[in-house]
């Protein structure tokens, strides 16, 4: 199987589809859960298959610095590495470039980091990302882009999204040079930051490039104003085509995720679900939930009394509060469970709706709630 995307329902803007990979088929809008390291953070390969997850994500910066991306290649590539037989994408590195900024030095050739391990240089170019992605072996391999802060000026932002696409030629060159065992699609990322006239620059210049089997959306959710972020993706909706997959990068809070499928987008990720399980937050059909709440020492509900995932089925909040009270490692484990269920039942939902024709009054319906559960948490 190569790749596809049939798109099943449309609605306005947003649309259900299927995106088919060499390793399975992956029905849209969909998140993906984020295994930077070849892991899910506390969950076993198993528990995304019950959960429901069809697609995962891992990063191509941190497997070059450990274990090394030839030695994952050595071993059968990430799949086989993992015990992951879904699709898989890898982001570039392109995300490191801004959350690492005093790790790094940025030139035409490319990054120069500092690893934040042993302290060695580590050189990462188009060419030679591409070749670490190819040896990962994932379905989906991003370009190396230039990410900046999303509130930039438009200098600066101009400057990166134009490397970004200069970048994109050479990722692009390297991509069809390179022999490779299975076949893997490499998607562009549409950069610009706040500045509609350069997303709108951008685009164009991506779409005129190549055929592209999809399009990634990148450097939002980086620290600009939510209303901004909206903003762009309206404008990249009206820019990309609409017959291809778009995957809007880093970004996964449940009201994120139903405001971008309204704007036509058809991927998401995110680290927050497990990473704000860690620290003891679930989110909830009633907002978000802080589990290590003294009321809920007694508390004898499930997390979420409309989940149905594994740690609602079984546990109470007084038994999951009594693992994070007790450094218990299960109780980080089940609330990244319950989280990214959470994410991934939601975007089922959203599936659901459009397929009946009643995605508009059932997000509208999800974001006031939302916004009044947000309001009266505060």
């Amino acid at each position: 199987m190569s790749f596809a995307f049939l798109i099943e329902h449309v609605e306005d803007r947003a649309r259900a589809g299927v995106f088919s990979t060499p390793h399975g088929a992956v029905q849209t809008p969909a998140f993906m859960a984020v295994g930077t390291l070849a892991t899910v953070k506390a969950l076993d390969p198993e528990d995304l298959r019950q959960l429901g997850a069809q697609m995962i994500l891992a990063n191509a910066y941190h497997l070059h610095l450990r274990p090394g991306d030839e030695l994952v290649r050595e071993l059968g590539g990430l799949h086989r590495f993992m015990g992951w037989d879904g699709p898989i994408l890898t982001d570039s590195g392109g995300f490191q470039v801004f959350s690492l900024e005093g790790l790094r030095k940025v030139s035409e050739d490319g990054v120069t980091f500092r690893s934040h391990i042993d302290g060695s240089s580590r050189f990462f170019s188009p060419e030679s990302v591409m070749a670490i992605e190819r040896n990962l072996g994932a379905d989906v391999v991003m370009q190396f882009d230039h990410v900046i802060p999303g509130q930039s000026e438009e200098a600066p932002a101009r400057e990166a999204s134009e490397r970004s696409l200069r970048w994109l030629r050479r990722c692009l060159d390297e991509f069809g040079r390179l022999e490779r065992p299975r076949p893997q699609a490499l998607f562009p990322i549409v950069q610009g930051g706040i500045h509609a006239h350069l997303r709108r620059e951008a685009a164009s210049a991506i779409v005129s490039m190549n055929d592209w089997v999809g399009y990634g959306i990148g450097g939002l959710s980086v620290g600009e104003p939510k209303p901004d972020m909206y903003a762009m993706l309206d404008v990249v909706d009206d820019a990309l085509p609409t017959d291809r997959p778009r995957y809007l990068m880093g970004v996964g809070f449940p009201e994120d995720l139903v405001e971008g499928v309204r704007r036509g987008v058809d991927l998401f990720d995110c680290v927050a679900p497990t990473r704000m399980g860690r620290n003891g937050t679930a989110f909830t059909s009633q907002g978000r939930l802080n589990i290590k709440r003294a009321e809920l020492r007694t508390d004898p509900r499930p997390l979420d009394d409309a989940c149905d995932c594994s740690t609602c089925r079984r546990f109470s909040r007084a038994y999951v509060r009594h693992l994070f009270a007790a450094d218990e490692m299960l109780g980080p484990r089940l609330l990244s469970v319950h989280n990214v269920h959470f994410l991934v039942a939601l975007m089922r939902d959203a599936r659901a709706a459009l397929r009946d024709g009643g995605f508009d009054a059932w997000s509208r319906e999800w974001l006031a709630r939302h916004a009044t559960q947000t309001a009266h948490a505060r």
